[in-house]
């Protein structure tokens, strides 16, 4: 054995001698690489007699891989997450933790030890969230089971362990059990209900959750969370069932789920929980709007859902503020019923909302011509010709003022 054979040691789980790791320079920190995480690396790879046969040096760019996910040689997914950010090692690697007998023509012999100096720059979660704007990483401390996930109304069975900031465990309950879409009755933030449609059975990570995706503004008395928080949690998936998708449903089938829908949806409404209605409405709309039912009472039925439910999408945007995305949906609902009173009164809002007063004052209008008594719409027309009114003379001082100093 070599002296610099003596200092290396080995990696491999089953300490087979097939992964050599020699420590150049220490890195700092504690921090690891995780299954999942984007590594940042420089390296340069030689064969035993010293030929060199790759350099990301020598094209000047650091090489980046998903570390744990076999899309680099089995040495390298089981060495770089031992070492952490700037640290410099050497790894000795057998062929069988390479490309085996066959190599890798022309620049790799059959059965060919490599030998890789590796140095960590950086690495980070992968990135969860919808926008991908990084509001959730994860960061996987153990690999889950099979090629299924959860989806939206599965039934999970999770552990969590929640800090804040600063390492305080402010959550830690096991057994969990819920539905996915129904966490807020149990204070289960949307970042992790979002997160574990992404899990594998048995999976074990972290989460490091923005708190828009937390408890937002709001905080949360219950766990002594001050508002605007971000916060970590440690998830593990214990066991899941997951909810039918919509094309396992018929169509007797869909109208039955779609009245339960509507009936969670309203009570998250009464609730003040219009995130998690918003998701019970919006999920009849997907059920019926392209299903075509023969039977009139069915037709008549679905029809009535759909209304509903585009109805009262547009009351959880407006109570949202998402003035835009409730325009849309009235226009849904005015599209099955013209002269609906609440779809014109909430496209109404929704332009008030977004300062739009002339097309406010339209459907405001509409709604007084199908029902003269409603006092609200009356005073809203009044309330939105004010607001053009000052518009107008706000814009006519500005070009009054433009003028006289343009004539200067």
């Amino acid at each position: 054995m070599t002296a610099e054979e003596a200092k290396a040691i080995d990696i491999t789980p089953n300490q087979d001698g097939g992964i050599l790791k020699e420590l150049l320079r220490e890195g700092h920190g504690d921090d690891q690489p995780m299954i999942g995480d984007t590594v940042f690396v420089h390296y340069t790879g030689t064969l035993l007699d010293g030929t060199k046969f790759d350099s990301s040096r020598d094209r000047g760019e650091q090489f980046s891989f998903e570390a744990g996910r076999g899309s680099v040689i089995k040495g390298w997914d089981l060495g770089v997450p031992t070492m952490k950010r700037g640290e410099l090692a050497k790894f000795t690697i057998r062929s069988e933790y390479a490309y085996g007998k066959p190599g890798s023509p022309p620049t790799i012999p059959p059965d060919a030890t490599l030998i890789f100096e590796i140095e960590l720059f950086d690495f980070h979660g992968e990135d969860l969230s919808e926008n991908k704007d990084k509001s959730i990483i994860r960061r996987k401390i153990s690999a889950g089971s099979g090629y299924s996930s959860p989806n939206d109304g599965a039934r999970v069975v999770v552990n969590l362990k929640g800090m804040d900031s600063t390492g305080r465990v402010f959550d830690q309950r096991e057994n969990v059990e819920f539905e996915i879409g129904e966490g807020v009755n149990l204070n289960i933030i949307p970042g992790i209900e979002h997160a574990l449609t992404k899990f594998k059975n048995e999976e074990h990570s972290k989460l490091f959750i923005k708190s828009n995706l937390a408890w937002g503004s709001k905080g949360c008395k219950e766990f002594a969370i001050a508002e605007n928080s971000d916060v970590v949690y440690e998830v593990q998936l214990k066991s899941f069932e997951k909810a039918k998708e919509s094309w396992q449903l018929n169509g007797k089938e869909k109208l039955e789920q779609s009245e339960l829908l509507k009936n969670k949806g309203t009570e998250f409404f009464k609730q003040g929980k219009f995130e998690s209605a918003l998701k019970k409405y919006s999920k009849i709309v997907d059920y019926l709007q392209n299903e075509v039912y023969d039977l009139d009472d069915e037709k008549s039925n679905s029809v009535k859902l759909q209304l509903a439910a585009n109805l009262n999408v547009a009351a959880c945007h407006l109570k949202l503020k998402n003035f835009r995305q409730a325009v849309e949906t009235c226009q849904k609902a005015l599209d099955l019923d013209a002269n609906n009173e609440k779809g014109l009164f909430r496209m109404a809002q929704a332009y008030f909302g977004l300062s739009e007063f002339e097309d406010a004052i339209k459907y405001f209008s509409k709604v007084v011509e199908i029902n003269p008594d409603n006092k609200e719409a009356n005073h809203f027309v009044a309330l939105s010709k004010q607001k053009v009114k000052e518009a107008h003379e706000k814009e006519k001082a500005l070009y009054s003022k433009m003028f006289s100093a343009i004539s200067k």
